[in-house]
């Protein structure tokens, strides 16, 4: 799909996609702000899904809210939190000494 073709496209460089309506107002007081990053930010493909018109996308995807913001890198999504799980991991096993 397209969506696919465009991650794939951008290759090894980080994708921001903007999950947004166009009756959101909250969605439309943050899109000045994510366009002038992608102004900024030129090494960063930046893209926006409208909801309503890529529902099945926005379903695979899981945004349960709007606006969301998914990054994306080699075609896999980017967990922001991954090294904050890996920290709690390893503090509840042990491997991290409590201070």
């Amino acid at each position: 799909n397209e969506f696919t073709t465009f991650l794939e496209a951008a290759g090894h460089k980080l994708v921001v996609v903007e999950f947004s309506a166009k009756w959101c107002g909250p969605c439309q007081r943050m899109y000045p702000i994510f366009h002038a990053m992608s102004l900024q930010y030129q090494n960063v493909f930046f893209a926006n899904v409208d909801v309503d018109a890529s529902p099945e996308l926005a379903e695979s995807c899981h945004i349960k809210a709007i606006p969301t913001f998914q990054m994306f890198k080699k075609n896999q999504k980017v967990t922001l939190f991954s090294r904050i799980k890996r920290i709690i991991c390893c503090y509840r096993s042990g491997f991290v000494v409590k201070k």
